[in-house]
């Protein structure tokens, strides 16, 4: 569609927008370097931005983020500043052999995330478990000392 020209829309005429146009073809793209792969399951490296709950509790923060597929030995978790940062890896392998021929694909993903936590945390005492695919990580809060009144003499 041409720069002026307005589009037909069962709710009437609406105006060109550019970006939508960008996001259609952005789209076409990539559909056609995906017919163009040898397989679909094949894939360059992506980073995920795995979903997380965040849960103040009275003693402790927790968080969960859902990290599928990935083992614990390729997980790193971070805290400084009160920010959490998690990074891992996920590599996977696939062989196949049919009628004379062997076939190997390799996909590699990387999930990344950081947050600012809503709390000071210490990072001092705090665990973290991996467990069907959820990681699940407990930060002490920081014990603020209660005010201490000061006696002018």
């Amino acid at each position: 569609m041409k720069q002026g020209l307005t589009r037909w829309t069962p709710s009437g005429m609406s105006k060109w927008d550019p970006f939508e146009e960008i996001s259609r073809m952005q789209e076409r793209l990539s559909q056609l370097f995906s017919e163009l792969s040898p397989s679909v399951e094949m894939k360059v490296l992506d980073t995920l931005s795995p979903m997380m709950d965040v849960q103040e509790k009275d003693k402790e923060m927790v968080i969960k983020a859902d990290m599928p597929g990935v083992d614990k030995k390729d997980v790193e978790i971070d805290i400084k500043n009160n920010i959490l940062s998690i990074n891992a890896k996920m590599h996977r392998e696939k062989e196949e052999e049919k009628e004379g021929y062997v076939m190997r694909e390799r996909a590699f993903s990387r999930f990344a995330r950081t947050i600012s936590l809503p709390a000071n945390v210490v990072a001092e005492g705090a665990k973290a478990k991996l467990e069907d695919g959820v990681l699940t990580i407990n930060i002490p809060k920081e014990e603020i000392e209660e005010k201490q009144k000061i006696l002018i003499e």
